[in-house]
C-alpha cells in the first residue's frame, strides 16, 4: 500500500536540470486572499466549488476496510469505510453548507509534479516534498496560507490545533530568505532515512553507518536509491564520518546547525568527491533501485536496502507476514529527516477565496486525529499530527506498538518530543512501554528516539547553479563510471583514435596527390 517516493532517474535529473527556472528571486509576500473568518463564500449560491489536489501515489486512504481492521481505542474506534477523499467532500457540505467537488490526481516523484505545472497542469492544492516546497517558494507560486488557517480557536482548524509541536518548530524555524515553510505550507507526513537489514547477516553497529554501501564485505548484497538527492546526502555522510563523529562536534553547543552545514556542502570540492565515492559505490552495491528494493530485502535478494522510513516500515511488515525479520538502523553519522508538506499554488487558486477555504478545509480534514491515523495505518508513513488535546494518536501507537500486559523483555520509548517539541527532557505522559526489539524495527522507524533526532539534518534547496552541477556529476555516476574501463578498453580505444588518424592523414595525402 505504500507509494514509492521515486527520486531522480538519471535521464530526469538532466531533463528537470535543463527546465528548472534559473535565478529565481526570493518571493514577495503575495495578498491575503483568504477571508478573515470562514464565511463561507459559495454558501446559499448553489455553486459547487471544484478543488483540484494532486499528491503522491497510494498516499491517502482510500477506504474499504475490512470490519476486522478497526482500530479500538479507548476515545473511540477508527474505521475507514469510504475514500477520505469522498469522507471530505460529505464533512464540507455538512460542515459549511457549501458543496466541493475534488478532482485528485497524482505523481510519482517531485520532479514529475514540476515537469507537470511547467507543462501547464493546473492545481489547486499539491503535496510536494520539503525540498520542492523550498523551490516553489523561492519561484513565488505559492499562496500563503490565511491568517484564520492558524487560529486555533476555530474547532475545525484540526491542524493547527493538532500538529507535533517539534514538526510546527521545524517549519517555522527553516527558511527561504526571510520567510518559513509554516506560511507556505503545512505538513503532512514526514521521517528519517537509514538502512533496512538483515539482522542475521549484519549487526547493529555495521548497518548503522553511511559506509555500509561501499563496504566490501558485502559487495553485491546492498541497494541504495536510484536519485541524487539521497545519494547525494549519503556519500556526505560517507565522506565526512569521522567529523560528524568527533565528540567535539557532538559536544558543541551549535552542533545542529554545523551538522546541517556539513551534510548540505555543495562546493565544487565536495561535489567532486561524491562523484568520485559514488563511481566506488557503484560498483559495490547490487544496484541502485527506485522500488524494487523493498522486494529485494523480503526475498533475501540483498542483506540491506537504504530505505526511507515509511517505505522501511512497509517492508518490515512485509516481511514479517512471511516470517522473515528485518530491522532498521539509523547512520551515526548522520540522517535526513525529510517532510511531505501542502501547499496552494497561485496559478490554481488565482484569487477565488472559495477555492482556497476548500484547499485549507481540506489539508484540516486529513489533520483531524482519526484521519492521521487512517493516513497511517493504510501508507505506512509517520503524520505531523500529535493531536493536541485529543490522546487518539498516543492511543494508537500504544494500541500499534505497547507491550501486552505480563509481556517480559520489555523497554520505556519516550515520545515526548514529538508530542510537547522538548527534546531534553523525559515526559513519562507520553511514553510506551514497548518490546524490545521495537528498538530496531517499525517503532523506531516511524518515530525515531531523541538520540536520532539530534543527528537528523534536512537537506536544503540546491540552487539552479548547485542543482546543474549537482546533475551533471549524478549523470557522470550514472551513465559513464571511467574507473570500469579496462586495460583493454583502452587498448582498443587508443588503436581506434591511432586508425582515425592515420586514415585522416591517408585521404589527405591523396587529395594532396590528386591536385
Amino acid at each position: 500500500m505504500n507509494r514509492v517516493k521515486q527520486g531522480f532517474l538519471a535521464f530526469s535529473a538532466l531533463f528537470f536540470s535543463l527546465t528548472a527556472v534559473a535565478g529565481a528571486g526570493m518571493p514577495v509576500r503575495a495578498e491575503e486572499t483568504a477571508p478573515a473568518a470562514r464565511d463561507t463564500m459559495a454558501a446559499g449560491t448553489g455553486k459547487t466549488v471544484t478543488l483540484r489536489v494532486c499528491n503522491w501515489e497510494e498516499y491517502i486512504d482510500e477506504g474499504d476496510w475490512d470490519q476486522e481492521e478497526a482500530i479500538d481505542l479507548p476515545d473511540g474506534t477508527v474505521f475507514g469505510e469510504n475514500s477520505l477523499v469522498q469522507d471530505f467532500e460529505d464533512w464540507y457540505a455538512e460542515t459549511y453548507g457549501v458543496k466541493v467537488k475534488v478532482q485528485y490526481s497524482t505523481f510519482g516523484t517531485n520532479e514529475d509534479l514540476y515537469n507537470m505545472l511547467t507543462l501547464g497542469d493546473t492545481y489547486d492544492l499539491v503535496c510536494p516534498s520539503d525540498y520542492m516546497i523550498m523551490k516553489l517558494m523561492s519561484e513565488d507560486q505559492l499562496v500563503p496560507l490565511s491568517d484564520h488557517f492558524f487560529d486555533p480557536s476555530d474547532a475545525n482548524n484540526f491542524y493547527i490545533r493538532g500538529v507535533s509541536p517539534y514538526i510546527q518548530n521545524v517549519f517555522d524555524s527553516t527558511r527561504i530568505g526571510d520567510e518559513p515553510w509554516s506560511k507556505y505550507s503545512a505538513g503532512y507526513m514526514w521521517g528519517v532515512t537509514g538502512f533496512v537489514y538483515n539482522p542475521n547477516v549484519l549487526t547493529e553497529e555495521q548497518a548503522a553507518t553511511w559506509t555500509l554501501a561501499d563496504d566490501p564485505a558485502y559487495r553485491r548484497q546492498i541497494t541504495i536509491k536510484d536519485n541524487v538527492r539521497d545519494s547525494y546526502f549519503m556519500a556526505v555522510g560517507a565522506l565526512k564520518g569521522e567529523e560528524l563523529t568527533a565528540p567535539s562536534l557532538v559536544k558543541d553547543p551549535a552542533y545542529h546547525q554545523k551538522l546541517e552545514d556539513a551534510m548540505n556542502d555543495t562546493s565544487p570540492e565536495m561535489i567532486a568527491k561524491v562523484q568520485d565515492y559514488l563511481q566506488q559505490v557503484k560498483d559495490n552495491v547490487y544496484s541502485f533501485e527506485t522500488d524494487s528494493g523493498k522486494a529485494d530485502m523480503i526475498t533475501g535478494k540483498v542483506v540491506a536496502n537504504y530505505q526511507w522510513s515509511g517505505d522501511a516500515v512497509y517492508t518490515m511488515d512485509q516481511a514479517d507476514e512471511d516470517g522473515y525479520m528485518l530491522n532498521f538502523a539509523v547512520p551515526r553519522e548522520s540522517t535526513n529527516i525529510y517532510f511531505d508538506g501542502w501547499c496552494m499554488l497561485k496559478n490554481g487558486i488565482a484569487g477565488d477565496r472559495a477555492k482556497q477555504q476548500a484547499a485549507e478545509a481540506f489539508i484540516n480534514f486529513l489533520s483531524r486525529p482519526d484521519n492521521a491515523i487512517r493516513n497511517m495505518y493504510y501508507i505506512g508513513y509517520t503524520s505531523v499530527i500529535s493531536g493536541g488535546s485529543d490522546p487518539r494518536i498516543f492511543e494508537y501507537l500504544d494500541w500499534n506498538y505497547g507491550a501486552d500486559e505480563g509481556e517480559s523483555g520489555t523497554v520505556p520509548y519516550d515520545l515526548g518530543y514529538f508530542f510537547t517539541g522538548d527534546t531534553e527532557k523525559a515526559d513519562p505522559e507520553h511514553t510506551l512501554t514497548v518490546s524490545e526489539e521495537q528498538l530496531h524495527r517499525q517503532l523506531a522507524a516511524q518515530y525515531p528516539g531523541t538520540d536520532v533526532i539530534r543527528r537528523s539534518s534536512i537537506m536544503r534547496y540546491f540552487t539552479p547553479e548547485e542543482n546543474a552541477a549537482i546533475n551533471q556529476m549524478w549523470v557522470n555516476v550514472r551513465c559513464y563510471n571511467i574507473r570500469r574501463v579496462p586495460v583493454w578498453g583502452w587498448l582498443l580505444m587508443g588503436a581506434a583514435m591511432a586508425g582515425i588518424v592515420t586514415l585522416s592523414v591517408y585521404q589527405n595525402r591523396r587529395k594532396h596527390m590528386a591536385g
